[in-house]
């Protein structure tokens, strides 16, 4: 398998992913800006709508999609145990924080990325959309517990530890949620997310 990706972006989590499932795969970094791989393959030609991730399996096929990326990762790695069985109850809760954190706190972190100066009250206004959702994503870890559905560690949990790391890159203070920046802090531990911001050259931007 091969995974395209680019530093710290959402394509990070099915990193972290491939890595706890301990899959055999390789990376290669996108300039999405250019659209080009830096193999120099025309991106668009694997991913049409041009952003990152991608992974391409060994059969030739490719899938898009960072949820729908992390889910595959996690039924075809049982092992892993990086999501409950399908058709379980403790697998929807999964695939809700999922859909939660892609829908919801990525969404809410567009401004910062869309290339374009924030004004005092556009910044204002994508820092409330922020806060609104990690004010209920803290709320959730308040009760002790150690990730997002309770004390395993899931492909929601990684999507989370990656989105939430942008802070960094936006100068939006995590401790303000001091549950979610225990979560990173533990998060960040695991091996397998030092493996992956070691290879994507994050070690030093991570939380």
């Amino acid at each position: 398998m091969k995974l395209y990706y680019k530093p710290g972006a959402c394509s990070l989590a099915s990193h972290i992913a491939l890595n706890e499932a301990n899959a055999n795969f390789t990376i290669e970094k996108v300039d999405t800006k250019a659209g080009r791989t830096e193999t120099g393959e025309n991106y668009a030609d694997i991913h049409p709508n041009g952003y990152v991730p991608a992974l391409k399996l060994d059969s030739g096929d490719i899938l898009t999609e960072g949820p729908a990326i992390l889910q595959f990762i996690a039924d075809t790695n049982n092992a892993a145990n990086l999501a409950p069985a399908n058709g379980t109850v403790e697998r929807a809760r999964v695939n809700g924080f999922l859909n939660y954190v892609g829908s919801e706190l990525h969404i809410s972190f567009h401004p910062f990325f869309s290339g374009k100066e924030l004004d005092a009250d556009a910044r204002a206004a994508a820092e409330a959309g922020v806060a609104k959702r990690f004010n209920y994503l803290d709320e959730v870890l308040s009760d002790g517990r150690k990730f997002l559905t309770g004390d395993r560690f899931t492909v929601a949990d990684a999507y989370l530890f990656v989105v939430a790391n942008w802070t960094n890159f936006v100068k939006i203070d995590l401790n303000q949620w001091p549950n979610i920046a225990k979560f990173v802090a533990r998060v960040a531990e695991r091996p397998a997310v030092q493996k992956a911001l070691a290879a994507e050259g994050l070690l030093q931007k991570a939380a």
